[in-house]
C-alpha cells in the first residue's frame, strides 16, 4: 500500500520506474523543480552581475575612444601631442588586411562566427582545466577582451569572468563585427606608451600603419597581451623574435600565410627604431598657452578629444628665434656670471646669510656649492614674441630659457617694468594732441612725484644734460629728461593712462609723472602687441594664437574671428613710425647697433627699454610684416644683469638677428611703411627747427599731420638771402 500511495503521489515514477539509479537518488525524481531552480537562481545571478554592465551610452562611446590631440603649426608641422592615452584612431580600411589576419590568426580565429563568447572553447579550456588541475589557457573572445579593455578591471575572478561574458554580448549586440575589430585594433596598448595600432607602428616603426610590413604586424599583435613584459624590444629583442615567429606560425595555421613566406619572413632581423623618450614639442611654451586657451576659454579636454588644432605660429619662424636666443644668452651669461664670482655677489643670496669669516671664506674656496648657487639663482631669462602687426598671429614664442627647468611663461604671465619701451604711448600722445616731431622741450633736470609720493629727479641714461630738444630726438637718445618734461608740459598723466588703455595695456598704470620712464609694470605679449599698433597704420589687431579647431572627425568646433580696432589716427602712427625709425637710424640712436653691428637694414622702427639698477633690459620694434618683443632679465628681480647691461646691449643682440633671419628665411619683399594721405614731407632748417630756405646751411626732411605743418620760415638765415638777392636783382622776394 506504502508503495502504491507513493506511485500515487509521485507520478515522477512513471518516467523513470526503469531507472533503477534514480531509484536509489531520489531528489532527482524532481526534474521540473530542480530545473525550474537552476534556472530561477541562473537568472537572478545574470541579473545581479548585470546590474552594474555598461549601459547602452557607454556601448555608443566604445567606439569612441581618449584620442591624441594634436597642435599643428600655421605651416603644417605638428608642434605638440597630448594624451591621456597616446592613441591615433584609424579605420579599419587603413589597417593593412596581414594587420588583421595576424589579430584573427592569434586571437580568435572564429571571431566572425561567434557571437561574444565561444562557448566550445570555454568547454574544451574548462576540461582541460580540470582534468590536468592547472590553468591551460584563456577562452577570451576579442570582444572579451575588449570589454575588459573598455569597462571592467584586470583582476582575474569568476566573476569578472561573467561580467565580461555579458558585456561581451552586449558589444556584439550593439555593433558589427568590423567595428568590434576596428575597436579593439584601436584601443588596446603595444607598448611604449602608444594606444591603438597607428600610435604603435609609429612608435616602433616610425611609420604609418597602413606602411607596416608582414612581420611588423605580427611583432604588435605580440605585444598585446604582455606590451612592456618579456616579448618587448625594448627589454629582449631575442625573445621578441620568437614571440613575432609565433604569431606568424598561427597566421600558417590560420590560412593566412604560406610556409615558404614563413621561412623568409621569420629570419628577418627587428625593425624597431630606437625609444625617444624626449617628446620634447616644438615651441614648448607656445604650447603650453594653447593648453590653457583650450581649457579656460573653450573647455575643451585636450587629452582626450582627438581634437586638431591649428595655430598661427610659424616653425620656420621659432627656430629663428631660438637660434637668435642660444647664439647670444648663453656668452651673454657666462660673463655675468664671471662678474658674479669676481664680486662675490651671490654671498647676498644666502639663507640665512653667513657672518663667520672663515665660513664665508669656506663657501668661496668650494666651486662646486658657488656654481650650484648661481645655477638655481642666477640663470638669466629671456622672453621672445613675434606678432604679424596686420592680423595678430602669433609668429614665435620663446617663455623662457628651458621648459623642463621653468614651466613659468614669461611672455604672457610675467609683469615688468618696460623702462623707456614705454616712452611711444607718451610720444604718441603727445602727437596726436598736435605736437610735432619738432616741438622742442628743455633737456634739463625735473622733478617727478612717484606713486608713493616720493619726488625723483632721473637723470638721462648717458649723463648728460642740454638745451631745446625736439621730440624726435628726446626719443631716439632715449633722453629721460625730456620725456618727463613732455608729460607734465604737453599732455596729462591722465592722458598717457588713457592712451595705453587704448593700445590694450591691461595691467594698471598709475597717472603720475614718473610712469612715462616705464615705472609701471607690463606683460610682454602686451607691450609688443601696443607696438604693432604703429607698423599696423594705427589699428590694433587682438593677438592669435588658434586659427581653427576641429573635432575628431574633422568638423570644425571653432574658427577664429580677427578683432581689429582703430587706436590712433593712420596719420599719427605714421608719425610715431618715422620717429622710432629714428632710433635705428640715427647715429645716436639707442638702436642704432641693429645696422651697424648686426647688418639689419630693412626699414624698421623700434625702442630700446632699461629698467633701474639694469634688472629688465627690452627692446621692441617692427617692419611692416613682423613686430617683436625681447625681454632679459632675472626671474629673482633683486639680481641685476650688471652696470651697462642697457636694452642696447642684452635685448637688441637678440632682437636684430632674430628680425634679419625671419624676414629671410621667410624670403619677406622689402617693404617700406606707407606714408598716408594726410602726412607731408617739409624741409626743417636745422638750427631754427623752422622751415628752411635755400641758404640754411642743414636741412633735414621731416614730417608734419597737415594741420600741424610749420608756417614760419627760418629767419636765422632769411636776411643773407634778402641781401644776396638785393646785390643781385634788387628784388625782394624770398625764395623757400
Amino acid at each position: 500500500m506504502k508503495r502504491k500511495r507513493r506511485q500515487e503521489s509521485f507520478p515522477a515514477k512513471v518516467i523513470f520506474k526503469k531507472t533503477t539509479v534514480f531509484a536509489r537518488h531520489p531528489w532527482i525524481r524532481y526534474p521540473i523543480w530542480v530545473f525550474s531552480i537552476l534556472f530561477l537562481m541562473g537568472v537572478i545571478s545574470i541579473f545581479i552581475l548585470s546590474r552594474n554592465l555598461p549601459s547602452l551610452d557607454e556601448l555608443e562611446q566604445a567606439g569612441d575612444p581618449l584620442l591624441v590631440s594634436r597642435i599643428y603649426s600655421a605651416d603644417g608641422i605638428v608642434l605638440d601631442e597630448l594624451y591621456a592615452q597616446k592613441r591615433i584612431k584609424v579605420p579599419l580600411d587603413r589597417m593593412p588586411e596581414h594587420l588583421r589576419q595576424a589579430v584573427l590568426a592569434y586571437e580568435d580565429r572564429k571571431f566572425y562566427d561567434h557571437w561574444g563568447v565561444d562557448l566550445r572553447r570555454i568547454m574544451i579550456l574548462t576540461f582541460q582545466n580540470v582534468t590536468s588541475l592547472s590553468i591551460q589557457g584563456g577562452a577570451s573572445t576579442l570582444t572579451q577582451q575588449l570589454a575588459r579593455k573598455l569597462y571592467l578591471t584586470p583582476k582575474q575572478s569568476y566573476i569578472r569572468k561573467l561580467r565580461e561574458q555579458l558585456t561581451a554580448l552586449q558589444i556584439e549586440r550593439t555593433y558589427s563585427k568590423d567595428e568590434i575589430l576596428e575597436m579593439y585594433l584601436n584601443q588596446m596598448e603595444y607598448g611604449r606608451g602608444a594606444h591603438g595600432v597607428q600610435a604603435a607602428s609609429q612608435a616602433w616603426f616610425g611609420k604609418n600603419v597602413e606602411d607596416i610590413t608582414i612581420e611588423e604586424s605580427a611583432l604588435l599583435i605580440g605585444l598585446l597581451q604582455r606590451p612592456y613584459g618579456y616579448y618587448s624590444p625594448d627589454r629582449d629583442s631575442v625573445a621578441a623574435v620568437a614571440r613575432r615567429n609565433i604569431i606568424l606560425r598561427s597566421m600558417i595555421d590560420g590560412g593566412f600565410l604560406s610556409t615558404t613566406a614563413y621561412d623568409s619572413l621569420g629570419q628577418l632581423e627587428l625593425s624597431v627604431i630606437d625609444r625617444d623618450d624626449s617628446e620634447q614639442p616644438i615651441a614648448p611654451y607656445f604650447c603650453e598657452y594653447i593648453r590653457q586657451l583650450m581649457q579656460e576659454e573653450f573647455g575643451y579636454s585636450l587629452y582626450t578629444d582627438g581634437l586638431s588644432i591649428y595655430t598661427t605660429l610659424d616653425t620656420r619662424i621659432q627656430a629663428c628665434a631660438d637660434s637668435a636666443i642660444n647664439g647670444f644668452l648663453p656668452g651673454f651669461e657666462k660673463g655675468i656670471r664671471d662678474r658674479m664670482i669676481a664680486q662675490k655677489t651671490y654671498l647676498e643670496w644666502l639663507d640665512p646669510p653667513l657672518e663667520d669669516p672663515e665660513e664665508i671664506a669656506a663657501f668661496v674656496a668650494d666651486s662646486v656649492k658657488v656654481d650650484s648657487l648661481i645655477n638655481e639663482k642666477a640663470t638669466v631669462q629671456t622672453a621672445l614674441v613675434s606678432l604679424d602687426p596686420t592680423n595678430g598671429h602669433i609668429l614665435a614664442w620663446v617663455g623662457g630659457r628651458d621648459f623642463n627647468v621653468s614651466k613659468f611663461n614669461r611672455v604672457n604671465q610675467m609683469q615688468r617694468q618696460p623702462g623707456s619701451a614705454f616712452k611711444p604711448f607718451g610720444y604718441t600722445a603727445a602727437i596726436d594732441n598736435g605736437w610735432t616731431t619738432i616741438t622742442e622741450i628743455l633737456n634739463q633736470p625735473v622733478v617727478l612725484t612717484m606713486v608713493d609720493g616720493s619726488e625723483w629727479r632721473p637723470p638721462n641714461y648717458d649723463g648728460s644734460t642740454g638745451g631745446l630738444t625736439t621730440l624726435r630726438e628726446g626719443l631716439y637718445r632715449s633722453l629721460n629728461m625730456v620725456a618727463a618734461r613732455l608729460v607734465q608740459e604737453l599732455i596729462t598723466p591722465q592722458m598717457l593712462v588713457h592712451y595705453t588703455e587704448q593700445f590694450g595695456l591691461t595691467t594698471e598704470i598709475h597717472p603720475f609723472d614718473a610712469t612715462i620712464l616705464g615705472s609701471d609694470v607690463v606683460i610682454p605679449l602686451e607691450i609688443t602687441s601696443a607696438y604693432s599698433v604703429f607698423a599696423n597704420r594705427g589699428v590694433r589687431a587682438e593677438p592669435i594664437a588658434i586659427l581653427r579647431i576641429e573635432d575628431r572627425d574633422g568638423n570644425v568646433i571653432h574658427e577664429a574671428v580677427p578683432r581689429q580696432r582703430e587706436v590712433i589716427s593712420e596719420q599719427t602712427a605714421y608719425v610715431m613710425t618715422d620717429m622710432l625709425q629714428s632710433v635705428l637710424n640715427e647715429a645716436r640712436g639707442t638702436g642704432h647697433s641693429a645696422r651697424l653691428a648686426y647688418h639689419f637694414y630693412r626699414p624698421a622702427g623700434g625702442k630700446t627699454g632699461t629698467t633701474n639698477d639694469f634688472r629688465n633690459a627690452w627692446f621692441i620694434g617692427f617692419t611692416p610684416q613682423i613686430a617683436t618683443g625681447v625681454w632679459i632679465g632675472f626671474d629673482d628681480e633683486r639680481i641685476t644683469l650688471g652696470e651697462g647691461k642697457s636694452g642696447a646691449v642684452a635685448a637688441l643682440p637678440i632682437w636684430a638677428p632674430f628680425m634679419k633671419m625671419a624676414h629671410d628665411t621667410l624670403r619677406l619683399p622689402l617693404k617700406e611703411f606707407v606714408q598716408p594721405p594726410g602726412v607731408v614731407r617739409v624741409k626743417i632748417c636745422s638750427e631754427s627747427k623752422k622751415i628752411a630756405t635755400v641758404s640754411c646751411p642743414k636741412v633735414w626732411d621731416e614730417i608734419f599731420k597737415e594741420d600741424t605743418v610749420p608756417t614760419d620760415p627760418c629767419e636765422m638765415h632769411l636776411s643773407s638771402i634778402r641781401e644776396e638777392e638785393h646785390r643781385n636783382t634788387g628784388n625782394n622776394r624770398v625764395v623757400f
